[in-house]
């Protein structure tokens, strides 16, 4: 159970390390941003809700107890998580707003050990750090130094929202399918998104065309939407959703923090972005960190905090 979530943990990160290459393609063609985003998400919907209705409709039900859950997932676990970061980049470096993005692991474990009261191996704190710290140093993060405070309060948001997606992840029981959680998420996230994105004004001439961002290879832009839905979001998630469920949010989190390495590794090689001595330092510490986390797997089962501890904690 154990390797098999991280397999599946390690696999998600290198699916999603695809979709911001990806997306710079349907950049390059016309589309801005959220429209790239708005596209992303309402085909992976789509796509999933038709697939299931065929194969598995059983999945598609909501129990009528699970409503706000499922609408909570795709506010902020889908669409806040997507919505918040596109925002805060239009205030501070790319790097900084990722790095915010990706304070998710260190929310993650200080929530589940103040709010819901669970001891953790020390190797998931330590891991979540120094995830943290190989970040900071890949996104050369002393760059940006100068804030906008409206920015660094949008991109901890999109890390709050990202530790709620891995949060929601560990705590659904057998009433939610989690295919249908995923289908449903995206295309509500879809509709969420609709204001900002107003998918009426998208260029979809630009699916007919081949580009190539700066420096990048040329590929067909229809070729470079269909592998970010497919594997960098339907795919992705799924094997995200699954491996949360078998390690922990905590772990599932920090290891996640892969994707921003193997993105950095498919940008060089398919849309020209060089790697640097501190993409490649950075990158073996974020490693380090998410070898460091998964070793707190090895514990069958968190401890609850004694009660006095908790209170002092909160103190």
């Amino acid at each position: 159970m154990r390797y098999a979530g991280l397999a599946l943990a390690f696999v998600s990160s290198v699916c999603f390390a695809f979709s911001g290459p990806m997306a710079k393609y349907l950049i390059a063609a016309g589309l801005a941003p959220m429209e790239a985003v708005w596209t992303r998400m309402a085909g992976a919907g789509l796509l999933l809700v038709a697939v299931l209705a065929v194969v598995r409709p059983r999945a598609l039900r909501i129990p009528s107890a699970r409503l706000p859950f499922f609408a909570l997932y795709a506010v902020m676990a889908v669409a806040g998580v997507q919505a918040l970061y596109f925002v805060a980049i239009t205030r501070l470096p790319v790097g900084i707003a990722l790095l915010l993005e990706f304070m998710a692991p260190v929310m993650v474990v200080a929530w589940v050990r103040f709010v819901r009261k669970l001891r953790l191996a020390r190797a998931a704190y330590v891991g979540a750090v120094v995830a943290v710290v190989g970040l900071a140093i890949v996104v050369e993060a002393w760059q940006g130094l100068r804030l906008d405070a409206l920015g660094l309060l949008l991109g901890l948001l999109a890390g709050a929202c990202c530790a709620g997606y891995f949060l929601m992840n560990d705590s659904f029981g057998d009433d939610v399918d989690p295919l249908g959680l995923i289908a449903w998420g995206m295309t509500g996230a879809a509709v969420v998104l609709i204001p900002f994105s107003r998918p009426w004004d998208i260029p979809w001439s630009a699916f007919t065309v081949s580009a190539a961002p700066e420096g990048g290879v040329t590929l067909p832009v229809l070729a470079a939407y269909l592998w970010m839905v497919l594997i960098a979001t339907v795919i992705a998630y799924i094997l995200g959703v699954n491996a949360v469920r078998r390690l922990s949010a905590a772990v599932g989190a920090t290891v996640a923090s892969l994707e921003v390495i193997g993105g950095a590794i498919v940008a060089w090689a398919l849309v020209g972005e060089t790697l640097g001595v501190f993409q490649i330092v950075g990158g073996l510490i974020v490693l380090s960190g998410a070898l460091l986390a998964q070793t707190a797997t090895s514990a069958s089962q968190p401890e609850p905090v004694p009660d006095l501890e908790a209170v002092s904690a909160r103190g």
